[in-house]
């Protein structure tokens, strides 16, 4: 299969492609998502609760982003390569966002995402030669605004989040994550937009879904709405180290065949 990149998301839409997205943060989640053909693949800075134990993405650092984006990049080929740009590293101006997307663009991204309404920034980074992703509804780095997570764009909100979505658009974003908004707002968003939708908790009518890789295979012990599980590896694990752990107790390994 061809190469994914950012102009290639728009023909998606047109020809009524559904785009197939997930998270990895490492060699072992990117190869995965590599060789079962997802088309984008999201250095998410949701790997600061899946991996490093935080309780929400505002404690990662474009340092951490960095690392891993470079990681993934060393074995994502086809997918488009996604990194979000971390809480704190492009709100406080246009020229800190330029500096922090091409810092993730030099270890491998080729396109970047930020949460929020926030033209002037992605059309600076436009013109600096970097795809951006937008990123409506419940924005995990706004956690706190929104008193948790919770859905967006209820009510006089859908007003507000529409017209954000025509503005990001017009600044140049490639396409538009929505997470966790109303399945009709949704809808609408889609068909107002030249750019393809994202969907995450924003019901079938979006252009893709991306889903994070260890809430779909059963890393995470809880479970959410908007994520159905495909595997539950994360049991399969636990099990077989303990089969490990009895073997070694009970001096069943290693054995001969595994001596040198």
């Amino acid at each position: 299969m061809d190469k994914v990149t950012a102009p290639r998301l728009a023909a998606f839409k047109a020809e009524g492609r559904p785009i197939v997205c997930v998270t990895a943060y490492d060699v072992p989640t990117a190869r995965a998502a590599e060789e079962a053909g997802v088309d984008l693949v999201l250095v998410g800075d949701s790997l600061g609760n899946v991996l490093l134990g935080h309780a929400n993405t505002l404690p990662v650092s474009l340092e951490d982003m960095v690392v891993h984006t470079r990681a993934v990049a060393s074995v994502c080929r086809r997918p488009l390569l996604v990194t979000d740009l971390p809480f704190g590293s492009y709100q406080a101006s246009v020229e800190e966002s330029v500096r922090s997307a091409v810092a993730v663009a030099k270890a491998g991204a080729e396109a970047v995402k930020l949460e929020g309404d926030y033209p002037r920034q992605i059309d600076a980074i436009v013109r600096a030669g970097i795809p951006v992703v937008s990123h409506l509804g419940m924005t995990p780095q706004s956690v706190h605004r929104f008193g948790g997570f919770r859905v967006q764009g209820r009510g006089e909100q859908a007003e507000q989040v529409v017209a954000a979505a025509c503005r990001l658009q017009d600044a140049g974003a490639c396409a538009l994550v929505l997470e966790l908004v109303p399945a009709e707002l949704a809808g609408e968003i889609t068909d107002r937009l030249t750019i393809p939708t994202i969907g995450i908790g924003a019901g079938p009518a979006c252009d893709g879904q991306i889903q994070v890789w260890h809430d779909v295979l059963g890393f995470t012990p809880e479970t959410f709405r908007h994520v159905r599980r495909y595997a539950e590896l994360g049991a399969a694990a636990v099990g077989a180290l303990r089969a490990y752990a009895e073997d070694v107790r009970a001096k069943r390994f290693p054995t001969k065949e595994n001596s040198f």
